[in-house]
């Protein structure tokens, strides 16, 4: 009876061991955005990784500022309010308002959005994937000036 319960324990040792291996790293992600340099950059862990032009709400469209957290994510979604436009990779942090890509690339790093952060869809892809790993608890989105 012993050996047996010698080695349901192991086993159980063996099993948490296998487990914590498989448990995704959590990361501290910071993701800021500077609205007059129209330009974001994004931390791991207190490391800079990341530094992209993005367009923010133009005149009349502001992009709000303050600390936030993703509240949904969305690999491919469709603007119901703006004829349908495509928001690919998009990170809703606030109401309706999102980080998402565009098709409209040569506007990057001037104002052009009705209020959401674009970025370049490839950095988009990346930064959703981060947001992915870290999970939204441990993202913040710094938005100022």
């Amino acid at each position: 009876m012993k050996n047996c319960a010698g080695r349901f324990a192991a086993f159980i040792v063996a099993a948490v061991v296998s487990l914590a291996a498989w448990t995704p790293a959590r990361a501290e992600l910071v993701v800021q955005i500077d609205k007059s340099a129209q330009r974001m950059s994004v931390s791991v862990d207190g490391v800079a990784r990341y530094n992209w032009p993005v367009s923010t709400g133009r005149d009349g469209y502001g992009t709000p500022s303050g600390i936030f957290h993703p509240q949904a994510m969305m690999r491919s979604y469709f603007s119901r309010k703006y004829y349908n436009a495509p928001m690919p990779h998009a990170i809703f942090f606030y109401y309706g308002f999102a980080i998402h890509g565009t098709n409209d690339i040569s506007r990057l790093g001037g104002p052009a959005s009705h209020g959401c952060v674009r970025l370049h869809p490839a950095n988009a892809a990346t930064l959703f994937a981060l947001v992915q790993r870290s999970g939204p608890h441990n993202t913040t989105i710094e938005i100022s000036n």
